[in-house]
């Protein structure tokens, strides 16, 4: 063998398991989640603080979460529904972490000493965050919700949220 095909056997070595270990790391750390869970999510993103949320199981580790938000207070009135796409990965037990991503819009009002405005808003969001799935069917989070977008309601286009949520599974 030449020093080429050595290299070559040694790479295909490699790439098998490296293939192999992550192969055995994301289905050790697949994780059976609710088929569907909704309560709220209570957060502060540019004055959203709560959000009725639900999740809906897609296979065994991944799922889709829905949020509705409103905003109501003396100068600005404003809705917003995301939709995100997630992965569960089980840490220890019934504790799990999560990350996931997906897009939504909104749309919002301001009124304050007679000037008032309005329009709506699409934006990006990315999730992470961890959950406690408790032996009765209440499961409990804490994320981080970075949004992108929303042209007209956030200041440069940008507002994150850190939430916690409570749901009820079923």
């Amino acid at each position: 063998l030449n020093l080429q095909q050595l290299k070559s056997k040694q790479m295909k070595k490699l790439f098998i398991t490296v293939s192999l270990f992550v192969g055995f790391v994301f289905t050790s750390q697949a994780q059976k989640i609710s088929e569907n869970a909704l309560g709220l999510r209570l957060g502060d993103n540019d004055g959203f603080g709560a959000e009725v949320s639900y999740q809906r199981a897609i296979g065994n580790s991944n799922r889709f979460e829905a949020n509705l938000g409103w905003r109501n207070s003396k100068n600005v009135d404003a809705t917003k529904l995301t939709g995100l796409y997630q992965w569960v990965w089980n840490i220890d037990g019934n504790f799990n972490w999560y990350a996931g991503g997906g897009a939504g819009l909104g749309s919002w009002r301001y009124n304050k000493n007679g000037f008032s405005d309005s329009g709506t808003f699409v934006f990006a969001a990315g999730d992470i965050g961890v959950e406690y799935d408790f032996d009765i069917p209440l499961l409990l989070s804490l994320d981080f919700r970075p949004e992108f977008g929303g042209s007209g309601y956030y200041e440069n286009n940008y507002g994150s949220d850190i939430a916690i949520s409570v749901r009820y599974q079923f």
